[in-house]
């Protein structure tokens, strides 16, 4: 059922999505488990798409990016790492960025990447908010990946 969206953009309402309301009727890759808070198909949003992401202990996620979406990631809990291959020096070198809880990452458009919890015990979870209305994501076989723009909403 589509959201109704009054013209008076002033008199619109606010909305609450506890966490029992995320959903994981979304696009997702192996290894982790993307849940939906803030989308066009949950609160009507047209610009935005924010969630959760799980990674369970000892596991790595496929490769993959997210198109046109700037991605933005914020580590609740666990120490997950996020790698994408570095292609500005002479040679193509894999980079491992290794969090904690507090830290912020920016994942820019098409950049393949994947996650990885190296912790054997303890769940990674992380916030994420991308610029677009849905939750694009391309699953690859490897990081380097090179071709023609796919997108899977």
């Amino acid at each position: 059922m589509p959201i109704v969206i009054p013209e008076d953009p002033f008199h619109r309402k606010l909305h609450r999505i506890a966490p029992s309301g995320l959903t994981s009727e979304t696009a997702q890759t192996g290894g982790m488990h993307r849940r939906a808070a803030i989308s066009g198909a949950t609160v009507g949003s047209d610009r935005l798409w924010m969630g959760q992401t799980h990674v369970a202990p000892a596991t790595a996620s496929a490769n993959h990016h997210h198109g046109e979406s700037e991605t933005a990631i914020y580590v609740v809990s666990g120490t997950p790492s996020f790698v994408f291959v570095d292609i500005e020096g002479e040679e193509p070198v894999e980079v491992r960025i290794d969090t904690q809880p507090g830290d912020y990452i920016f994942v820019p458009p098409f950049v393949p990447h994947r996650e990885e919890n190296p912790d054997p015990d303890l769940e990674a979870i992380v916030v994420i908010a991308r610029s677009t209305q849905e939750a694009i994501v391309v699953n690859l076989d490897e990081l380097s990946w090179t071709g023609p723009v796919l997108t899977s909403r």
